[in-house]
């Protein structure tokens, strides 16, 4: 397994070009992160907030929206103080364009709309999925892997040919993440500091030499996964067998993550064996489990090749994974819009987007 070596904030020599920044606003979901990234790949600050719900809740559109507005403007000036930059040596602003929820996406274009006409800058609306991908290349400082990208509302098997990433497979139902956020509110784990993280947590405490494995539906069709039928069992299933007592939160947290894991593992490997690749990279928030990590790097391994993870910084949602996007877009030549055509979208396909930045 592979982890990021890239240091949060770096310092071009004087030898090389000085570099331009893009400042990037992610808010597709339930966190709001803004950064500041170089045109040379320098994360020069990465914040962001999390909206948490109260134990038992999930998070809703409206109430969602609302926290981002009220720290947006703040984690703005967050970011621009630790860059050490001011707003005149902004090239570009990024955004997240889609997908994700409509009223949290709105709420971050409106912001970035407003500080592109306050500093006369270009606006690139960015692709959340792909800002995924380029994040992770950059910091694993990856080639052409395959890509597993898990969060909490997208599933997908990606691998890169002919200026688009294709889809080779994908939910087709729910997200992973958003089973394991939903298993978690049936056993009452907290939200904080994420359902999923405290899932992780659950499975191996104690050992995992001490778990008790429940069978649980295994739903793989072809390159393409399920996961809505599992989640309903276990919802069922776990009433039960708590109160009975049969089955500890622990024993079922564990049987969880190795159903939906093995899934994901035996789709990605079916897709690197038809692109021919031995490497993987994962992406998205729920890559930052380590049990996930380990099943991949086991999977990569006996293929010859390497699994590429990295942790709770670029793999959650933030604002570098967009701006380093939008640089990419914009030093591509075919990224920036009009100001009022910067809109949002909650629907937007991986494969929508024309790679123009990488001829390989």
């Amino acid at each position: 397994m592979v982890a990021p070596s890239i240091e949060s904030k770096t310092q071009p020599s004087p030898a090389q070009e000085q570099p331009r920044y893009i400042l990037g606003l992610e808010g597709s979901a339930n966190k709001i992160g803004v950064a500041v990234v170089s045109t040379q790949g320098q994360i020069l600050s990465n914040v962001r907030e999390t909206f948490v719900p109260p134990t038992g809740h999930g998070f809703l559109p409206r109430e969602t929206a609302q926290h981002h507005r009220q720290h947006v403007v703040p984690l703005i000036a967050r970011a621009l103080k630790q860059a050490d930059i001011h707003p005149d040596q902004i090239l570009c602003i990024g955004y997240t364009k889609g997908p994700g929820m409509g009223a949290p996406l709105r709420s971050v274009a409106v912001a970035a709309r407003t500080v592109a006409l306050l500093w006369r800058c270009p606006i690139v609306p960015v692709n959340h999925c792909v800002a995924h991908i380029e994040m992770g290349r950059l910091v694993t400082a990856s080639h052409n892997p395959v890509v597993l990208y898990v969060s909490g509302g997208n599933t997908q098997v990606i691998a890169y040919a002919h200026n688009r990433y294709r889809i080779f497979g994908e939910t087709i139902d729910i997200a992973v993440g958003n089973c394991l956020d939903r298993f978690a509110r049936v056993v009452g784990l907290p939200n904080a500091p994420s359902p999923g993280y405290n899932i992780e947590q659950a499975a191996k405490k104690g050992g995992v030499q001490n778990r008790k494995f429940m069978q649980l539906p295994y739903v793989v069709k072809g390159m393409d996964v399920s996961f809505s039928g599992l989640l309903s069992f276990i919802e069922t299933e776990a009433k039960k067998v708590l109160a009975e007592q049969t089955y500890t939160v622990e024993d079922l947290c564990f049987s969880l993550q190795e159903t939906v894991f093995a899934m994901l593992v035996e789709v990605t490997e079916r897709a690197m064996a038809h692109c021919g690749q031995s490497d993987v990279l994962c992406v998205g928030g729920v890559g930052c489990n380590v049990r996930l990590q380990q099943m991949l790097s086991d999977m990569a391994a006996d293929r010859g090749g390497r699994a590429f993870c990295t942790d709770e910084r670029f793999c959650i949602d933030n604002g570098a994974m967009v701006a380093w996007t939008a640089a990419l877009m914009f030093q591509a030549g075919a990224g920036a819009v009009p100001v009022a055509q910067a809109t949002c979208t909650q629907r937007f396909r991986t494969d929508d987007v024309y790679v123009n930045w990488r001829d390989d």
